[in-house]
């Protein structure tokens, strides 16, 4: 086997249409775009998104209100009545949540809330909890210690 024996495979290269190059050539005289009209005309052609005279379907959608904040801080929240598992004196952090699988999202930061009681005494290290799930934890002879944010 030579150099010159080699060939691509059969229809891996396409010659390219050469429009508008005669009869012989199959594409002369219109070059494909059929007769007279719009398409036919140079920078003829319609506009994105036209719709031949109907609403344009960006026009028929309600108006998008408001806007979304990007530095919208996402909290994982965790009722008081889901820590009822953990044992008295156990130290309870997002580590610990997450394997118990109280988390939707591991990388978002820990909010506790009050719904429901709590018996047992627990030391929670999260990085917020509301004042109605402080009470509840500390008059059940736990403690709170809030972590910071991670920017």
């Amino acid at each position: 086997m030579k150099l010159h024996d080699l060939h691509s495979n059969i229809g891996a290269k396409k010659n390219r249409k050469r429009i508008g190059r005669g009869i012989a050539a199959g594409q002369g005289k219109t070059a494909g775009r059929g007769t007279k009209g719009q398409g036919a005309r140079s920078g003829g052609g319609t506009r994105l998104y036209h719709q031949g005279g109907n609403l344009p379907f960006f026009r028929r959608l309600p108006l998008k209100r408001g806007f979304s904040p990007i530095h919208r801080v996402e909290w994982n929240e965790v009722n008081l009545d889901k820590l009822v598992e953990f044992s008295a004196g156990s130290v309870i952090t997002p580590e610990t949540l997450f394997i118990a699988r109280l988390l939707r999202k591991p990388e978002n930061p820990v909010a506790i809330l009050g719904r429901g009681d709590i018996k047992v005494a627990l030391k929670l290290h999260v990085h917020r909890v509301s004042k109605g799930a402080k009470a509840k934890i500390e008059a059940a002879g736990g403690s709170v210690e809030t972590l910071p944010l991670k920017s």
